[in-house]
């Protein structure tokens, strides 16, 4: 008996037929993708921000890092608060917090205000994301209709970080560097407006455990501000050492509360099922190789290449090209032929060998033989990937659980950007070396060595889903699971 992929339905819902699928479809699908692709929307825009707002080098990283950070450390307690106070209104919160939070980092002044801003917006993005694919079960009936809005949700998830750098590169150069963070309010409105043709689903009872996200964020704030520090003062530093200390003390004492809560943040029966746990840390290495890759690859673009924001946004076109067709079209197409753990293991092998293409790259290099096609190699690969842990992360999750499981969906990306950032970046500063200034091969050579070594945590993946996850083949039938 295979071991199908459900995604439920509470019994109660209205069915979702005579309702515009399209447009539900379409809010879901937009407001994933905005979420999303405001992680590295703001990565072209680096430089402009920096001097704009005259950030210190050591703190330009916390521009990315405040949102990733933000964003994957509340998820749990997004999907949670859906479950509890009813999805589509707590989708609508969400949405209003981060239009709030972007025009407030619009108008930023000074960098801690922008970053202030890029925090609240992440936790409006930890509201309304988990709770979009859970309107997405609600909303969706199962069977085909649902197959093909899981497939297109997926493809947002990794399409989003490359739209992100395509529009932020375009906004940047023509308008201004405050527009990728404006350019949020029209969409989100939209979104809100079209919210109308989702369904509310049923509620669970219980409460949120806020002890339990405060000590998680808190803990993943601290381990990656003790590695960035690290990274400049190096290893034995006191703060450095201190931050580490109380990561530590937090990251146990979430452990701690989750063993004991009455209703825990991520209860136990969430990664009990060992192809949904391993589907999830396979999402942790691909958002921990990807967000870092964007960030070595825009300052090889633009500190070595002399790339302006607009080329460097178009660069990437490839990217974007390859993860739209491999979880558009070949992804669904793979997995209705193939099992989760064959469609996931290929993605993370092609994706890897994108990556050590990219380890060719030299400063006065043609970008058509390295650049732009190890991209598309590498596009290819994770969107094959984005598609299958999207759904092996949601398979057989009880009713009452949606909305955590697809929170910790969201949740291993996100936090596996921001901690792969932080590593990959040390890695990167002691491969370039200690030159003043450094010249562009020593540059170079740490760019590669980041990428190269983001390529090891695609292997590693790829060596999870072989060990983890289901080797059954016709994983995308989704059936309601009630309890």
């Amino acid at each position: 008996m295979r071991d199908e992929v459900r995604i439920s339905a509470p019994a109660d819902s209205p069915p979702a037929s005579g309702r515009n699928l399209g447009l539900a479809l379409l809010v879901i699908a937009a407001a994933q993708l905005m979420l999303v692709l405001d992680g590295t929307i703001v990565t072209v825009a680096l430089p402009s921000i920096q001097k704009s707002l005259h950030l210190a080098a050591a703190d330009l990283n916390w521009v990315l890092t405040a949102y990733a950070l933000a964003f994957g450390g509340l998820l749990l307690v997004g999907g949670r608060a859906g479950d509890l106070l009813g999805r589509r209104r707590v989708f609508r919160i969400g949405l209003v917090v981060f239009t709030l939070a972007s025009l407030a980092g619009g108008f930023a002044t000074t960098g801690s205000v922008l970053i202030a801003a890029r925090v609240v917006q992440g936790l409006g993005a930890a509201i309304a994301a988990p709770t979009a694919l859970s309107l997405l079960a609600t909303t969706f009936p199962a069977g085909p209709e649902r197959n093909k809005a899981l497939g297109v949700y997926g493809a947002m998830g990794g399409l989003g970080s490359v739209v992100g750098l395509l529009l932020g590169g375009a906004l940047t150069e023509y308008l201004s560097w405050r527009w990728i963070l404006f350019v949020n309010v029209p969409i989100a409105v939209a979104v809100l407006a079209g919210t109308t043709v989702l369904l509310e689903g049923d509620r669970d009872r219980g409460r949120v455990d806020l002890p339990g996200a405060i000590t998680a964020t808190g803990g993943l704030a601290s381990l990656v501000y003790a590695i960035n520090r690290a990274n400049q003062h190096g290893w034995s530093d006191g703060v450095s050492l201190g931050f580490f200390g109380v990561a530590a003390a937090l990251l146990v004492a979430f452990i701690l509360i989750q063993r004991h809560a009455s209703a825990p943040v991520m209860p136990p029966a969430i990664l009990a099922d060992r192809g949904r746990a391993g589907a999830n840390l396979v999402n942790f290495l691909m958002g921990g190789g990807m967000l870092a890759t964007f960030y070595f690859l825009t300052l090889y673009m633009q500190v070595v290449k002399g790339y302006k924001p607009m080329q460097t946004g178009l660069a990437y076109l490839p990217f974007a090209v390859g993860i739209g067709i491999a979880a558009g079209a070949i992804g669904p197409q793979l997995l209705g032929r193939f099992s989760e753990r064959a469609v996931t293991a290929a993605g993370m092998l092609v994706a890897a060998v994108g990556m050590a293409w990219f380890g060719l790259l030299t400063p006065g290099q043609n970008p058509w033989t390295v650049l732009l096609p190890a991209q598309l190699v590498a596009g290819l690969g994770l969107g094959l990937a984005f598609v299958t842990v999207t759904i092996a992360g949601v398979r057989g999750v009880d009713a009452h659980h949606t909305g955590i499981a697809s929170g910790l969906v969201n949740t291993t990306l996100q936090i596996g950007g921001a901690l792969g950032l932080a590593v990959l970046a040390a890695i990167a500063t002691e491969a370039t070396g200690h030159g003043s200034p450094p010249s562009p091969q020593d540059l170079t050579h740490g760019y590669t060595t980041g990428i190269l070594s983001g390529g090891a945590l695609y292997v590693a993946g790829l060596v999870i889903a072989v060990l983890t996850m289901s080797g059954s083949r016709g994983q995308t039938e989704m059936e309601p699971q009630h309890r």
